[in-house]
């Protein structure tokens, strides 16, 4: 696996945004209600514990990256080693002990790579050149990028993959139910808007209508826009498609604008009240039972881990790396207690979708202001329209990868590869939105079932794993400069503890 060339790389402050807009996605819009029934002192204790949990797995998901680059490069050291015992002892039987067979069969290839590790001593690696020496001072890099799957692969049984591919696979098809679930509300709500009582709630769709004089309530125009969005971008699940440059730009763009307006608006309510003769807003200070709500909330929107090798690699200089990425989690979680204080202050009942309190309302008579109403209740629809393809197509390959051999997928029928795994990527979150609306509790289940193993549990045994072979590979002599600050085991069995802590707790409450 080859290094980065030097015009896929950039700077440092570019891969700072690029975190940052990775992270502060649709959990944030989701953020604000949980944040309202655990209260704000509690919300807010919880939010910077929630952060501090997820940026030390961080830290181990960044470690093992260095860990996995160096395994390649020792077994790279350990083929240059070879070829040179190869060149220089052709009289000996060294050649047919660590010939390397050929690359089809690649049951052959790994047991002859496990016997040029044996074959190969620290004594003998001593006698390299100079030049291969220097190799053994950067075998922890960041240069070559080495995906989460990569590292499971490479650092895990095959038990543990298989649960790796099915959590990452639940995770996905939580992330896919609520791209949907937001993208209807938002499209149903906007259309709907001249005719829905500022004080009704999701129960009430059922039965008010959605338009003045006509038959559709709002659960029906909900559930025809979800058919609809479905319809659209789901065929794309069947190819293969990216998103471009320029879409990213202007997804992070407005993912920005949106953000930075609803904290604006939310001020500018706390400072100049639309009706000055009511009581000013009070939220409850604390209630431990809207915390295991708020704790799967919480896990989704501080959700990274499974992208970071994309976005770390490319980063030229990774010298300032552990700087950027905690200046990175502070700007975040100062960010995050901003939205969620703002918004309980300033609005009495807070939507699961924070940007369903901006619908626009029919006696808005300034246009600028409508305009910025339409924006903002639609933003939902611009970023998660642009990333719903791109997350069915790796749930789909993910799926493949759980369920058929790699190797030989081409060997299936075209069916099976083109048209059955596609179809299972984008049709069960269809129908879990069909059923239900509620965006909070699909964050919720997502965040801490799925995302308690992909933010908590793969990272600490990823480490674990990373660290053990690393030791027994290439030794304990030679440091890595991208370890974790948590060393030791007590912070991994920390995390451990945390995640049990969270997955009862939210338990306990569904069954409540």
């Amino acid at each position: 696996m080859p290094p980065r060339s030097a015009h896929e790389e950039y700077p440092t402050w570019v891969g700072f945004v690029f975190i940052f807009n990775l992270i502060v996605g649709t959990g944030a819009l989701a953020l604000p209600s949980a944040f309202s029934h655990a209260g704000w002192i509690l919300g807010s204790l919880a939010i910077v514990v929630l952060a501090f949990m997820s940026y030390v797995t961080v830290t181990f998901v960044i470690e093992t990256m260095a860990c996995a680059n160096a395994v390649h490069n020792w077994k790279r050291l350990q083929f240059i080693k070879r070829d040179r015992v190869i060149e220089y002892d052709e009289d000996s039987n060294v050649e047919s002990l660590v010939d390397r067979p050929e690359a089809s069969d690649s049951d052959d290839v790994a047991e002859h790579d496990r016997l040029v590790d044996d074959q190969l001593t620290d004594a003998s690696i001593e006698q390299t050149p100079l030049n291969i020496m220097y190799c053994r001072k950067t075998y922890y890099t960041l240069s070559s990028k080495i995906e989460l799957g990569e590292m499971a692969n490479m650092f895990f049984g095959r038990t543990q993959r298989f649960l790796f591919y099915f959590c990452l696979a639940v995770y996905l098809y939580g992330d896919l139910s609520i791209y949907s679930a937001a993208v209807a509300k938002s499209l149903r709500d906007v259309a709907c808007a001249h005719n829905h009582r500022a004080n009704a709630t999701d129960d009430d769709d059922g039965t008010e209508r959605c338009f003045q004089d006509g038959l559709l309530t709002r659960l029906d125009v909900y559930r025809l826009c979800l058919v609809a969005f479905v319809t659209v971008l789901g065929p794309f699940t069947f190819f293969n498609v990216q998103k471009t440059k320029y879409l990213q730009l202007l997804t992070v763009l407005f993912r920005w604008l949106a953000f930075s307006v609803m904290i604006s608006i939310a001020i500018h309510r706390l400072l100049a009240p639309v009706d000055s003769t009511a009581l000013p807003i009070t939220p409850k200070r604390a209630d431990i039972a809207g915390i295991p709500y708020l704790i799967g909330t919480c896990i989704y929107s501080f959700m990274c881990h499974h992208s970071l090798p994309s976005l770390l690699t490319p980063i030229a200089n990774k010298g300032r790396l552990k700087a950027l990425v905690s200046l990175d989690y502070v700007l975040i979680g100062g960010f995050y207690l901003a939205l969620a204080l703002t918004g309980i202050f300033a609005f009495a009942d807070i939507k699961d979708l924070y940007t369903l309190n901006f619908v626009p309302s029919a006696d808005q008579a300034n246009g600028l202001l409508k305009a910025v109403e339409y924006f903002l209740a639609l933003f939902p629809v611009f970023t998660l329209s642009a990333s719903f393809p791109i997350v069915a197509i790796t749930l789909r390959n993910n799926l493949q990868t759980l369920f058929l051999d790699a190797a030989q997928l081409e060997a299936y029928n075209f069916f099976l590869r083109r048209v059955f795994f596609p179809l299972l990527a984008i049709l069960p979150p269809l129908v879990v939105c069909y059923f239900t609306e509620s965006v909070s509790n699909l964050v919720g289940f997502t965040g801490c079932y799925a995302g308690t193993g992909i933010q908590y549990l793969i990272p600490v045994a990823l480490v674990l794993s990373a660290r053990r072979t690393c030791d027994n590979m290439i030794g304990r002599g030679i440091v890595n400069e991208f370890h974790s600050p948590f060393k030791g085991t007590v912070w991994p069995m920390l995390v451990i503890g945390w995640t049990v802590a969270c997955l009862v707790l939210v338990t306990i409450d569904l069954v409540i």
